[in-house]
């Protein structure tokens, strides 16, 4: 262990692994019933989900501790869930395959990237104010998805949406479920999203909601051939597919990015973190994820800001990911308690990860008009009109056309032209 984690010259001990890849595991389970709940929506089976979800995050997880040594952990994303469910199947009207494609091809061009140290230059054509407004809007977007599957709010004919029936047992679910998950974060518990989606299914008994026919405490694993191998190549060449992929890589690449400086900071892992091996390494093995997740069944697969909770507990090797890859394995024999949690449950999850994300508005330069009004478009675009496509390709044209008005071309990098350029020709052509 030594040898492949270096254990000592990170100041650490295989307890103190053992204790954050568990704190780390019981930060993230909750996406083991976020995320079939979602991608089901599409008309993927959900048991065959579950086990690909598990089998992603145990592998992928694995692979960054034992190849780069970096304790952290990962799974589908939440946001690029549902941009894959609500903008891609049920707005745009492809099929699940189809999107599957598209991540499986996002996948091995972030692999490309990733090997041939191109993704500085792609890092650099989206300006840092609207990548922190994306992840505002993604916030927003999931916070929104949230309460209306609880049907906290709902729809209304005249002016779109409107506050739901409280008195409804799974609006009344869903805001208790909230207003208890954030009791627990705040006393800082440990697990509080998972520990929130339990507390709430089991309120949810008595209402009605959570229904317990045919439960079982332990299961054996369900097959995921149902959506193993599923891909549609039909659709590559048409305008809509290169946006949707396009869209998941540059959502992938800059969250992965944040999120591995992000941590090793807090970490202090390594001097020039972006600079070392282990960052290398920890994009390949994202990418590699993507592109197997999408092989499994399941949404890009990414990095997670969770894995914040086992640095705090002392991880700071791969030991800690291998131990949290342990965790999530004995996760396939409890299917049956995840799967039964109904939406209103999963509302508490989705709504505060909403709150987790809009926290990067606080580095948004809202003085600079050029930067504030094209940040604050892209976070209204995606939850006004249902699509994180919408409010990039708003974003980005605003921010070009502001900076042209303004006197500031030199401020815009030439690949932020040319994929300005692409959006204008979309919009007008309608691809």
């Amino acid at each position: 262990m030594q040898r492949i984690f270096k254990l000592k010259q990170r100041n650490t001990d295989v307890k103190t692994e053992f204790i954050a890849g568990f704190t780390t595991f019981m930060t993230m389970a909750y996406v083991l019933a976020v995320v079939p709940s979602i991608l089901s929506k599409t008309g993927m089976p959900k048991e065959s989900l579950f086990t690909s979800v598990v089998l992603m995050c145990m592998f992928s997880t694995f692979l960054m501790g034992v190849y780069a040594n970096l304790p952290f952990a990962l799974a589908p994303g939440i946001g690029l869930c549902a941009f894959f469910t609500y903008t891609v199947v049920l707005g745009m009207g492809y099929s699940w395959q189809t999107a599957l494609t598209a991540v499986f091809l996002e996948g091995i061009i972030f692999i490309f990237l990733t090997v041939t140290n191109l993704r500085t230059a792609i890092a650099k054509a989206i300006p840092e104010n609207l990548k922190r407004a994306i992840s505002v809007g993604i916030g927003l977007f999931i916070a929104f998805i949230g309460l209306q599957n609880a049907h906290i709010v709902v729809k209304n004919p005249n002016v779109l949406v409107q506050l739901g029936d409280l008195t409804n047992p799974e609006a009344f679910l869903g805001l208790l479920g909230i207003i208890i998950t954030g009791a627990l974060l705040f006393f800082k518990i440990k697990g509080a999203l998972l520990l929130g989606i339990l507390i709430t299914a089991v309120l949810g008994i008595p209402l009605g909601v959570t229904r317990l026919e045919g439960f079982q405490f332990l299961s054996l694993p369900f097959s995921s051939s149902s959506v193993f191998f599923k891909f549609d190549f039909s659709n590559i060449w048409s305008g809509d597919f290169l946006i949707i992929m396009l869209t998941f890589l540059s959502i992938d690449l800059f969250d992965t990015i944040g999120t591995l400086i992000g941590i090793s900071t807090k970490a202090r892992l390594e001097e020039r973190f972006e600079e070392s091996i282990s960052f290398k390494r920890g994009l390949l093995v994202d990418a590699i994820s993507t592109t197997l997740g999408a092989i499994l069944g399941v949404s890009t697969v990414t990095a997670y800001i969770e894995s914040a909770s086992g640095v705090t507990e002392g991880g700071r090797t791969g030991l800690t990911s291998v131990f949290t890859a342990f965790f999530f394995s004995l996760a396939l024999f409890f299917s049956s308690l995840f799967l039964l949690i109904p939406l209103a449950a999963i509302t508490p999850a989705l709504v505060l990860v909403g709150l987790f994300m809009l926290t990067a508005i606080k580095e948004i330069d809202f003085e600079d008009y050029t930067e504030g009004l094209p940040a604050f478009l892209t976070i209204m675009f995606m939850p006004l009109t249902f699509s994180i496509v919408n409010g990039i390709i708003i974003g980005v044209l605003s921010y070009v056309f502001l900076k042209l008005l303004s006197g500031k071309r030199r401020e815009v990098p030439i690949p932020t032209f040319l994929i300005a350029l692409f959006f204008i020709v979309k919009l007008i052509i309608g691809f």
